[in-house]
């Protein structure tokens, strides 16, 4: 009998869980509008997740929890993206003055007085830049994770996330990316060893229960 892929995970002791803290914050990874303009070479089809992560995004302002976005930014020529600059000719886009429309954030989601803006030149949200010391400071325990794209930089900044002793939440409808594939197995590898992967609906009640207390 074939072993399933759960019962493989399982038998090597990936079925662990997280239990989610009490100090949440909200991390909105690189929802810019290359990926929404479809004459963007980084159209990704991502409209669903899109207009659940704006859901997200309210309830979140309405729980007055802290919210941090991420963008991408080079300077002229990348040379501050470095190997993965080079390995990815679509970063072109984020380059300072080149395509100001691309790199805004996707509508229903721009920041607001308060919200933090961590700009990044690689994939993880914690490479080089200030968001560690940021929620240390804000004495966070939980990282709320939406963005894109699921494989690339969300995955990468939910195990850096873990790896900063952050408890990572990757919600599901609130993530995206350009095929199912890649979305799904990684998300499924997520939740097997780095984070917890919840709901939209999960993450509204535990954002409800919040606003209650």
């Amino acid at each position: 009998m074939i072993e399933s892929l759960n019962d493989n995970y399982k038998r090597g002791g990936f079925s662990g869980s997280l239990q989610l803290g009490s100090r949440p914050a909200l991390l909105i990874i690189d929802f810019v509008r290359a990926y929404l303009d479809k004459n963007s070479p980084l159209y990704a089809g991502v409209e669903k997740t899109h207009a659940d992560c704006r859901i997200l995004l309210k309830a979140c302002r309405a729980a007055e929890i802290p919210i941090l976005h991420t963008n991408v930014s080079y300077q002229s020529g990348g040379r501050d993206g470095g190997v993965f600059f080079k390995k990815v000719p679509a970063l072109k886009c984020f380059e300072t003055g080149s395509y100001p429309h691309w790199a805004a954030f996707g509508e229903g989601l721009e920041p607001i007085a308060g919200e933090t803006v961590i700009s990044k030149q690689y994939a993880s949200a914690f490479f080089g830049t200030s968001l560690s010391s940021t929620l240390t400071s804000l004495s966070v325990d939980t990282v709320f994770i939406a963005g894109l794209s699921t494989s690339g930089c969300v995955r990468a900044s939910a195990v850096d996330c873990c790896q900063h002793g952050f408890i990572p939440v990757v919600v599901r409808e609130a993530v995206g990316d350009r095929a199912p594939g890649p979305h799904e197995s990684n998300l499924f590898d997520l939740q097997a060893k780095y984070a917890e992967v919840v709901s939209l609906e999960k993450t509204l009640q535990y954002l409800l229960k919040r606003i209650a207390i």
